[in-house]
């Protein structure tokens, strides 16, 4: 069985934390479950947005920051851990968004997961697909 390498954007996050009804929360679950179907891939560039964003009040949803700060940490001990040498910029329709696929050509990420995929449709041409929660969690067959 594949193991298919990931990119979550931080979007997910912050959807699973205002939400446990959606895919966002599932697949959250799933990475706490070490899922062998799947494995997150993190550089420094995407840890510190994951903090920096999380920890804003309006995201946190009244959630302690010890808890967002374990969070993080419990991922990034689960992911694997990836050091950029080099810039794809500008390239993306966000260029805010480019570190994101630095991230996934140099892990060569089977997908980026991410509520703004049409962000992200020039990735493509790197042979990273794009695709929201609901659909990787389709494609893994867990719904």
């Amino acid at each position: 069985m594949k193991t298919y390498q990931i990119i979550i954007d931080t979007n997910v996050f912050v959807a699973a934390l205002r939400s446990k009804n959606g895919a966002s929360f599932r697949l959250l679950n799933l990475l706490k479950e070490k899922d062998a179907r799947f494995k997150i891939n993190v550089s420094t560039s995407i840890v510190l947005e994951y903090e920096a964003v999380l920890k804003r009040e309006i995201h946190r949803q009244g959630k302690n920051l010890s808890i967002i700060d374990k969070f993080i940490d419990d991922l990034v001990a689960c992911a694997n851990r990836h050091q950029i040498f080099y810039l794809l910029r500008p390239h993306l329709k966000d260029a805010d968004d480019d570190f994101i696929l630095e991230l996934a050509f140099s892990c060569s990420a089977d997908y980026i997961i991410t509520y703004n995929t049409k962000n992200f449709i020039r990735a493509n041409a790197f042979g990273v697909s794009i695709m929201n929660p609901k659909d990787f969690l389709k494609e893994i067959g867990e719904i």
